[in-house]
């Protein structure tokens, strides 16, 4: 059989998972149980506890204790990067279990899946170096009676709040480096997605890592993700997700303790092709960064910024491109794009590509509902006539849809890919290296791309400017956000007096 047509079959059953805490699952008992159908099939698939404020508090202490107890951050660089490179291996063991469940329940194509989780796997050997090598400073230009020093310590115990487009590579953007930091953490994923995230907790603990260092709540955004913004042991957040959901959650850490905070937040953004491009290369790209994860995705190119020359031109390469992207059934190997993840999105996608229409903008291709498998599909939808006031071009609709926007100059283009709230990411296609570095260098976007498009790995940090988020993940960078520097300060031989 041709293994691009291999299909993997759905579980007989709902998977039952409890969540962590201090080592070890807590079942579900007498909890709620929030029932995950997959949206790909139409069919259950896993069953969550819907924790309580008594089950975060306990999670919550189960970190405090274990940062405070210094079991985890008492330790050396060598003995923390060692859990950490058995966890990798250990995610490699077990890639093909955690890429399913992580399909079941998001929807993303099974191919894609794979990679991310082979991806993460590297993640976590890449951040074991971290943990050896993460180091402070030394001033000795204090003169004769004075050295100085600057540390880095970990912040303490992180509350992590991940979305439900990638439930695990964006934790494990995270987790590594939080703890090669020296952190604990306290885990929410969403509601939708927390499978993934419940076999990482028992993976770390096969891999070493002590009892309470990572604890995973599960429950709502609402109820348990708000709690745990609030929460005053908590000493920093990192959170995921929207730009309107990121501005309460600074609200939030501001009324409790002021935690630190890290967001990556939303995206509109750029791709700008110039007509210099190599022009079939810029279309798959294009093509890609619209399609990739049906476009839910925080780094999505969703504007398409073309030469005014080659406008019409490129605009039918990409409709030739998306007829044949294969969108179907996420367990086919063959499928590229796969399933709406929540039918909350699937009207908001169908919302704004209705209210493209009805602004004035062309519907070039796409645009329509489709029925596969039993599960909620969109077509990969190409707007043409848009201009920068419309809602499809400056608010973020994290699906396949894609809005082109003409240019005649490299200032036009850098000013349209500029006139929005958002700045997470941005890609260029040209053969002109002097174009490239000036989009690149003016472009407000946190990750940019040249010639490629949501291309990375572990060792550039991520994040946002603008209204697109704080702080960076990933890289030594995301290792030292993790982290308070303090300032030491030695005195060397006798002390000048004060009092005579």
């Amino acid at each position: 059989m041709d293994k691009r047509s291999t299909r993997l079959s759905l579980p007989e059953a709902p998977r039952n998972f409890g969540f962590y805490v201090d080592g070890k699952s807590v079942p579900a008992g007498d909890r709620e149980l929030f029932e995950r159908t997959s949206p790909g099939h139409g069919v259950a698939v896993t069953r969550i506890p819907k924790c309580t404020a008594a089950d975060l508090d306990m999670a919550v202490d189960a970190a405090r204790r274990a940062f405070d107890d210094r079991r985890w951050s008492g330790l050396n660089g060598q003995a923390r990067a060692a859990v950490l490179l058995r966890a990798g291996a250990l995610i490699r063991e077990r890639a093909e279990e955690i890429a399913y469940w992580e399909t079941l329940e998001n929807g993303k194509p099974i191919s894609q899946a794979r990679a991310e989780v082979m991806g993460c796997a590297d993640m976590y050997e890449y951040a074991s170096g971290l943990a050896r090598s993460l180091h402070g400073d030394s001033f000795n230009n204090l003169g004769d009676g004075m050295f100085g020093l600057v540390t880095r310590e970990p912040v303490g115990v992180v509350g992590i709040i991940t979305p439900w487009n990638f439930p695990f590579l964006i934790l494990c953007e995270r987790v590594p480096y939080i703890l090669a930091s020296g952190c604990t953490i306290v885990a929410k994923p969403s509601e939708v997605t927390s499978a993934t995230t419940l076999i990482l907790a028992e993976i770390m603990t096969e891999a070493g890592l002590p009892d309470g260092c990572m604890n995973v709540v599960t429950g709502s955004g609402s109820t348990i993700g708000q709690a745990l913004i609030e929460h005053p042991r908590v000493d920093m957040l990192s959170f995921t997700g929207s730009t309107a959901v990121g501005r309460r959650v600074v609200e939030a850490a501001g009324k409790s303790n002021f935690k630190k905070l890290g967001l990556e937040l939303g995206g509109k953004n750029p791709q700008i092709v110039f007509a210099d491009a190599d022009l079939d290369d810029a279309a798959d790209g294009v093509a890609f960064g619209i399609g990739f994860n049906t476009g839910q995705c925080c780094v999505s190119g969703s504007r398409l910024i073309v030469e005014r020359s080659v406008a019409d031109k490129f605009a039918d390469m990409v409709k030739a491109k998306f007829a044949k992207v294969r969108v179907g059934d996420p367990l086919d190997e063959a499928t590229q794009i796969g399933a709406i993840t929540t039918e909350a999105q699937n009207r908001v996608i169908m919302d704004y590509i209705a209210r493209g229409q009805n602004e004035g903008a062309r519907l070039i291709c796409g645009g329509e509902q489709l029925e596969i498998s039993g599960g909620q599909y969109i077509a990969p939808t190409l707007f043409g006539d848009v201009t920068q006031d419309m809602a499809i071009a400056r608010e973020e609709i994290f699906g396949p849809v894609l809005t082109v926007m003409p240019f005649d100059t490299v200032e036009d283009a850098i000013a349209i890919a500029n006139d929005t709230e958002y700045g997470l990411a941005a890609s260029v296609w040209t053969k002109n290296i002097d174009k490239a570095l000036m989009v690149t260098r003016r472009v407000q976007a946190g990750r940019f791309w040249v010639n490629t498009t949501l291309a990375g790995g572990p060792e550039l940090p991520l994040g946002g400017f603008k209204q697109s988020g704080w702080g960076r993940e990933a890289g030594v960078y995301g290792v030292e956000e993790y982290t308070q520097i303090k300032s030491v300060h030695i005195e060397i031989g006798k002390r000048q007096p004060w009092v005579e």
